[in-house]
């Protein structure tokens, strides 16, 4: 059976996300005027998450510091993050694509594939089957979402890269040549910045120059795995299966593919403290706590990487999540590697009235833990975007030490790495 993939892609999530909500309750389209996501415009801290198009036109770029774009735009509209509303957004857009794919799988919050292989006699027709689904997420949902069409995962994913926004591309494989081997080495998935370097100084500059190179010496100018790996992509080969993975009841998390990558600690940092932020609060109001935090990262070469910590004491506190978060991503973060998403997974959980309390409770941990309750009935009551934790105004450094010192004051806590690549 002939292998069908689509690949769904939200075109500027974060900030496509907040204008829709926003058209919504009567308010202005974000989108078309010189807007984005991310800091604080009164202190002019923060970095851009995400930016619209005349945003982009003013030369806003994703990963900045606010300071610097509002000297470029005084007048940007600046919406913080709310990763409450992306997580809604991603799971209604995912439900839809789940009403028309036996399989789909969540690649990241604002992407997945569809495993439409096996449907022809319910979807004669793919390109008009996709434009349904694109159109029926902007008409339902108000935000538009790029969709492209291949026989395998790199070919649908590449082909969802040509246009945007609100279009639908195909890539099969008679029409790798015209359509892919004509463009920059660069834009091969998985190619990131050093390694098109390197290609280009031995004389590979698009994907087909690539693609028709002897495999040995695109291994020696890429080394031998990654080599093989962007030598079968040029040539249109992905044999990587499309999986659905249930939902894991036993732990909590979140992830963002930012749309540039986080080139510094601080950037990361700040990013972290906004997931740790949002993933905390869903677990608090499951009332449950977790013994284990996980940090992940992917870089511009599309290498996936992730570090644990099995903690001695379960935690529901936001600050404390992120004071681990933060230091295993300086564990984890070679500096020097951009990254083009960070995630946070909450696991080894348990419930409310299973926990050993301490004989010694810590009665700043108690403190926290009310803080948290307090916002979390503040944002359920009048929206996420309406109070700002306190511990972002922090400094990084404070947070990190302050619980540095009380875990250290606990004992040895047990510890585990584990990686993967992709």
């Amino acid at each position: 059976m002939d292998r069908l993939i689509f690949h769904v892609d939200v075109n500027s999530a974060y900030l496509s996300w907040e204008a829709a909500r926003r058209v919504a309750e009567g308010g202005e389209d974000l989108r078309l005027i010189p807007s984005a996501i991310g800091g604080d415009r009164d202190k002019r801290t923060g970095v851009i998450l995400a930016k619209s198009i005349p945003a982009k036109e003013l030369d806003i770029r994703t990963g900045e510091p606010v300071a610097m774009a509002l000297q470029k735009c005084p007048d940007l509209f600046l919406a913080r993050p709310d990763f409450c509303l992306y997580e809604k957004s991603s799971e209604a857009f995912m439900d839809i694509c789940r009403k028309y794919a036996p399989v789909v799988e969540k690649y990241s919050i604002d992407e997945c594939f569809l495993d439409m292989s096996g449907t022809g006699h319910l979807y004669p027709d793919p390109l008009e089957t996709a434009t349904r689904i694109k159109d029926e997420i902007r008409d339902l949902l108000g935000f538009t979402v790029n969709i492209g069409i291949g026989p395998n995962k790199l070919l649908a994913k590449m082909a969802g890269d040509f246009e945007k926004p609100d279009k639908v591309h195909t890539l099969f494989a008679e029409e790798v040549v015209a359509k892919l081997w004509p463009l920059p080495v660069g834009e091969l998935f998985t190619v990131g910045r050093a390694t098109a370097e390197r290609l280009e100084k031995g004389r590979i500059f698009t994907i087909g120059d690539l693609a028709k190179a002897d495999l040995r010496r695109v291994q020696a100018l890429a080394g031998m795995k990654l080599g093989q790996q962007i030598h079968a992509y040029a040539n249109g080969v992905d044999n990587t299966p499309v999986l659905s993975e249930a939902e894991d009841a036993k732990g909590y998390s979140i992830s963002t593919t930012l749309e540039e990558d986080v080139e510094t600690a601080e950037q990361g940092c700040r990013v972290l403290l906004a997931l740790a932020d949002s993933v905390a609060s869903r677990m608090r109001a499951d009332g449950a706590k977790a013994f284990r935090v996980l940090v992940a990262i992917r870089g511009n070469d599309f290498k996936n990487r992730s570090h644990q910590r099995k903690l001695a004491e379960p935690t529901d506190v936001t600050d404390e999540i992120y004071a681990v978060s933060k230091r295993l991503f300086a564990e984890l973060w070679d500096k020097r590697t951009p990254l083009r998403l960070l995630g946070i997974s909450l696991t080894d959980v348990t419930r409310e009235g299973h926990v050993q309390q301490s004989l010694f409770p810590d009665e700043n941990r108690e403190r926290a833990r009310k803080l948290d309750k307090a916002v979390d009935r503040i944002r359920s009551r009048f929206g996420s975007d309406t109070i700002v934790r306190g511990s972002a105004l922090q400094s990084n450094e404070e947070v990190g030490k302050k619980y540095k010192a009380q875990m250290d004051s606990r004992g040895s806590e047990a510890h585990g790495k584990q990686e993967r690549k992709e």
